[in-house]
């Protein structure tokens, strides 16, 4: 890609599928480490999601939102860009992450057993960077993943409920970044207002396997859990995540070490928020720092 920013990208891990497109894979830190026998993702512990075996990627690196939690770069944007097809994309996933990973397989920490299951991927993680909504073929892209057996996970804003209504992958996260509409504002600076959006987006949750997750930032959008437990009983979603923000990446030129809660603060907001709506905490990852509730029903 010519353009400085995603030059950057490289040096960090992206594996770009064509030069003129910010579609991109990227193994996480936790594929990497489940691929030396390690630690998994907290997905593995919620859901059974094998790390080593799931692909992160995105079609698109364009973000409506500027968040100040996002560990994400908002520089790496590539206004020009050519969108990949579904099909390009779906034909450089196995390639791409196999040279993603390739440095592994010399490894004295991974087995040939482990890194013959990692090339062997059954888990899509459409959640790299980059708000994949924005892509244009985004259910034909599910719809061809899911076609070769893949599991996929799609993590959206929510601010295209129309484009969120067409696609059906294995599970829908959307994030929820604060209880009302100011909090929103103030806190991920939207090129425009999508809060109604993001409401009508929750609304469609009920009638599929989905999440809710929001990034709990101290002093920011911890408040309200009244408002929170309103949102949640309004998606009927299956999952509530509580996740709390991580200094981590670019997040720390906008926000300090001060910004982290622990896993005990979000443990007590969690429980906070179940005393007004019919979820319950089921499970948790202090590593992750994220509790897990689930809808009564």
């Amino acid at each position: 890609m010519p353009s400085s920013p995603c030059k950057a990208l490289r040096g960090q891990g992206y594996q770009f599928f064509s030069p003129e497109s910010s579609a991109a894979v990227k193994p996480c830190l936790w594929c990497k480490k489940a691929l030396k026998g390690g630690a998994q993702c907290y997905k593995h512990q919620f859901y059974g999601i094998e790390s080593h075996r799931c692909i992160q990627m995105t079609p698109t690196l364009r973000c409506n939102h500027r968040c100040l939690f996002c560990w994400r770069s908002f520089e790496h944007e590539y206004p020009g860009e050519r969108e990949c097809t579904p099909e390009e994309i779906l034909a450089g996933l196995y390639d791409l992450q196999k040279r993603a990973l390739s440095g592994y397989k010399v490894s004295p920490y991974v087995t040939s057993e482990r890194f013959a299951e990692a090339l062997r991927p059954a888990h899509i993680a459409i959640s790299l960077s980059g708000e994949p909504t924005l892509y244009s073929h985004l259910p034909k892209l599910i719809d061809l993943l899911k076609a070769q057996g893949f599991t996929t996970f799609l993590v959206s804003n929510g601010t295209n409920p129309d484009v969120i209504s067409q696609c059906f992958p294995f599970q829908t996260y959307i994030s929820l970044p604060a209880p009302d509409q100011e909090t929103y504002l103030s806190i991920c600076r939207p090129s425009a207002d999508y809060w109604e959006r993001i409401c009508r987006s929750l609304t469609l949750l009920s009638t599929r396997r989905s999440a809710v997750r929001v990034t709990l930032v101290r002093g920011l959008n911890d408040h309200s859990p009244e408002k929170y437990a309103a949102l949640f009983e309004k998606s009927d979603a299956r999952y509530i995540e509580i996740k709390g923000y991580m200094y981590l990446g670019y997040s720390r030129k906008r926000l300090n070490r001060e910004h982290m809660p622990d896993h005990a603060y979000i443990k007590e907001f969690a429980e906070r928020i179940a005393e007004y709506c019919d979820y319950r905490i089921t499970n948790e990852n202090a590593l992750s720092r994220v509790i897990l509730l689930e809808n009564r029903a």
